[in-house]
């Protein structure tokens, strides 16, 4: 297992700031259901450098790429360069995994699996991606992964990661495309009281509820938006955006998402798919 040690700049707690579902392109003006990737993606990354919030690391919760790209993974990279902290990646079911490897990770971007966060957290990054489908699985490697680094590490709080949302997000069609067979997480999550949330990307939109005692998060992407709560297809009229998190010693996750302002990235709201 690849692990990390993020060091704490603030004893109390760490600052994550999490960019999800950027869907980039090699070409510049490549746009999904009619936003350009590259230019939201430009705009989120300029309304953090605006919210001037400190943040100790970045974590890119999948979907980076659109058509699979060595350039589009570059994009991302170069995107991102502009800020000195690390960032922990991990795949949507978006992304080629063979490209994506060629050209991360980069001396910003870390390919591992377990961070130590600080003195108090860790963090575990899987892999929930099925070639060739939009839903994700968990196979007995990825398990045993979460099980290893939970087990080594008890007096530590846990945040756990992966791209897909591993309980319904509440709309039919989105939810055809979640976790499947999730037991397999949640049996080993019910194993260790010290995992506060788990957080993905995927479907588009903000959600923030509690199941089995475990918060689960997940966060806009910086292009287009789902419709939440709909049984078919829709898109949504809110803004890119991005969240924080800040995770306190005490094991409290304290959060937020925020968004670009302006009507400049506004999808084809008639669009019937994706």
């Amino acid at each position: 297992m690849q692990t990390y040690s993020l060091p704490q700049t603030n004893p109390e707690s760490v600052v994550l700031l999490q960019i999800t579902d950027t869907h980039l392109f090699a070409n510049g003006s490549g746009t999904l259901l009619g936003v350009a990737t590259k230019d939201s993606f430009h705009a989120v990354l300029a309304g953090v450098d605006i919210a001037a919030r400190h943040f100790d690391a970045i974590v890119a919760t999948g979907d980076i790429s659109q058509d699979h790209t060595p350039y589009s993974y570059q994009r991302f990279a170069d995107g991102i360069s502009r800020w000195s902290q690390p960032c922990f990646w991990l795949p949507g079911n978006h992304d080629f995994q063979p490209t994506m490897q060629s050209i991360l990770p980069s001396e910003q971007i870390k390919p591992q699996q377990q961070v130590l966060v600080g003195e108090h957290w860790q963090m575990i990054l899987l892999d929930s991606q099925v070639k060739g489908v939009p839903h994700g699985e968990l196979d007995e490697a990825q398990l045993v992964l979460l099980d290893t680094a939970l087990a080594c590490y008890p007096e530590r709080h846990a945040l756990v990661l992966l791209h897909h949302h591993p309980l319904e997000a509440g709309s039919a069609w989105l939810d055809q495309h979640k976790l499947h067979d999730n037991s397999g997480l949640w049996n080993v999550i019910d194993r260790y009281p010290q995992v506060k949330a788990i957080l993905c990307g995927h479907i588009h939109q903000d959600l923030d509820r509690t199941y089995h005692g475990v918060r689960v998060l997940a966060t806009p992407s910086t292009c287009i938006q789902f419709m939440p709560d709909s049984d078919d297809f829709a898109l949504d009229h809110n803004n890119p955006g991005w969240r924080y998190l800040e995770l306190t010693k005490d094991g409290r996750i304290i959060t937020s998402v925020h968004r670009i302002s302006g009507d400049q990235f506004k999808p084809k709201l008639d669009a019937e798919g994706y």
